[in-house]
């Protein structure tokens, strides 16, 4: 295959430039950012997908054919709009739409069933939502015909009082009678006066955006984001990342979560650059789609990436423009980011940490930066450049630790839960008082539910405080179980759970995705592990399994909490 050539400019050179773009912080709206963008860039491509690219000045103009419609449609000032939308070009229109309209976006993950759908509709207080008619094997007016007979007519009826409207974005050949977006935009038609009133009076410190948390350990709450906290993470990414002029990110995470909205979406507008938006994730496609449209960035997590490399190794494309990856979610050791650098050609890889409730990465290793830094860290709180704020010597973020238990400090670079503080943060979760009192203190520290240490090299991940076990009254981090499992050549990830055990308390059961074909034996492994760790921290059983076979959210987190429901079902 065809791998780098031509490099961009050095970081430091690439800062100097965004710095000159933008030599002081805007307090903007999205459709404001996206307007001062369009201004800029108004014919370069903005999304670019297989069958066509929409540039900033039609992205511009067509997300306020849709706010026009949704005020016309009644949309409030404020109010929830849903949107149950895959990474399509309409759902970043829509996007801003709802934003230039003075609403609120909740974006929905896609993939959710009839129930969870009815919960974050009828949790969110939206009043309208648009959704696709399916996606694959998903039928969303059937579960609408369920939960709400009569939508077309009543919207959400009895079972969601609030839900007025619904619009069905049309992906089949069939449509029900119902309201359709072309429907939408020929609602506001000719209303320049409403849309313009209702843009002057939004403010950049009002929610944008309630997303809803991936549930790696259970329901999932509505985290709460204003538009400038998304705006100043967008900015601190595109200058941690060092984007240089017109930078084109790829990726198939879904743009209702954080990562690919603010990571790829948002950081782009910063740089005049461009998103490659997949609808679902294949690795042949994301290397032939890196070749046609020349994608500089892609967005990973490490089982993404270990099926790219696979499928690089089986194939021959021309990756010579893939300069970066970014990967989050989850860690990986050293050997595969060193793939990615000599098999794909990447000269700059950095990963992240961060949650829903920071929008998206706070902390960041650095492009010119190590690899071993990137496998054993999660980089250093994040550098706002002009975004940043002076009180915390220019970060976005501050981090320090604390008891798991009591909540107290705990001094320098002891390990605990790590707590996180900054421009960046969510106001609370919508519609739970308890849960956002909880999340956060009155100083403004929200509590992460991660366990780590904060070192001279950045922030380094132990764990989560839920997934500690005790077996045989030793408290056992997962973390450690799984550092040593991936440290043996045979092994790409691996994740920890612990089980109820009568006579130990909890035991400790390892899934493991295996480096090849052929899985190492369950006994090399627990051999492996007894060399190296206690013998209170060894797992007493291995499972094989195939990358794709893992429970994940939709930003590919694993949950554990369904490997706790497998390993107990297989016991």
């Amino acid at each position: 295959m065809s791998i780098g050539s031509d490099a961009p400019p050095p970081v430091s050179e690439r800062r100097r430039a965004l710095a000159a773009a933008h030599p002081q912080w805007r307090e903007l709206t999205l459709s404001q950012r996206l307007d001062d963008a369009a201004g800029r860039h108004p014919d370069r491509p903005l999304v670019i997908t297989s069958e066509r690219s929409y540039s900033y000045r039609e992205i511009r103009d067509w997300s306020r054919r849709l706010a026009a419609g949704l005020i016309a449609l009644g949309v409030g000032p404020g109010e929830h709009v849903a949107l149950v939308m895959a990474n399509h070009p309409e759902l970043v229109a829509l996007k801003f739409a709802v934003a230039r309209a003075g609403a609120v976006a909740v974006p929905i993950n896609f993939l959710l069933r009839r129930d969870e759908l009815a919960y974050v509709l009828a949790q969110s207080d939206a009043v309208a939502v648009v959704t696709m008619d399916r996606f694959r094997d998903l039928d969303y007016l059937r579960a609408l015909d369920q939960l709400a007979p009569g939508w077309e007519r009543s919207g959400g009826g009895e079972r969601f009082p609030r839900l007025r409207h619904v619009v069905v974005h049309q992906t089949g050949d069939a449509l029900r009678p119902a309201t359709t977006l072309d429907d939408l935009e020929a609602l506001g038609d000719g209303d320049a006066a409403a849309l313009g009133e209702r843009e002057r009076a939004s403010s950049a410190r009002a929610t944008a955006d309630v997303i809803y948390t991936s549930g790696t350990s259970g329901a999932p709450k509505g985290v709460m984001l204003s538009h400038d906290a998304l705006l100043r993470s967008a900015y601190g990414s595109t200058w941690t990342r060092a984007f240089q002029d017109g930078r084109r990110i790829l990726f198939a995470l879904p743009l209702h979560h954080v990562f690919a909205y603010v990571e790829g979406l948002l950081a782009a507008l910063f740089a005049g650059g461009a998103i490659i938006p997949q609808t679902e994730f294949d690795p042949v496609a994301t290397l032939q789609a890196v070749q046609d449209h020349r994608a500089d960035e892609a967005l990973f997590v490490p089982t993404m990436t270990i099926a790219v490399l696979e499928a690089a190794r089986a194939a021959s494309f021309d990756l010579s423009a893939l300069r970066a990856v970014m990967s989050a979610a989850a860690p990986a050791p050293v050997r595969l980011w060193q793939a990615v650098a000599d098999e794909l050609g990447v000269a700059e890889i950095v990963t992240a940490y961060g949650m829903t409730e920071t929008s998206a990465a706070a902390t960041y290793t650095q492009p010119d930066g190590p690899l071993e830094l990137v496998a054993a860290t999660v980089g250093t709180p994040k550098q706002g450049g002009v975004a940043g704020d002076p009180e915390l010597d220019g970060r976005l973020v501050s981090y320090k630790t604390v008891d798991p238990l009591t909540g107290a400090d705990l001094p320098a670079g002891a390990e605990g839960e790590l707590t996180a503080r900054g421009s960046i943060l969510t106001h609370g979760y919508y519609g739970k008082a308890l849960e956002t009192a909880a999340a956060l203190d009155d100083r403004g520290w929200l509590r992460s539910g991660d366990l780590g240490w904060i070192g001279a090299d950045g922030v380094t991940l132990t764990g989560r405080s839920k997934e500690l076990y005790k077996c045989g009254g030793e408290l056992v981090s997962p973390k450690e179980v799984e550092d040593c499992l991936t440290a043996h050549p045979a092994v790409a990830q691996a994740y920890v759970v612990g089980l109820p055990d009568e006579r130990m308390g909890e035991v400790g059961c390892a899934w493991v995705v295996p480096t090849g074909a052929e899985p190492p034996g369950a006994d090399e492994l627990i051999a492996h592990c007894h060399r190296n760790l206690a013998r209170f921290k060894v797992p007493v059983r291995v499972v094989f399994v195939a990358a794709g076979e893992l429970p994940t959210t939709a930003t590919g987190k694993v949950q554990k909490y369904r490997l706790i429901e497998r390993s107990a079902a297989l016991a």
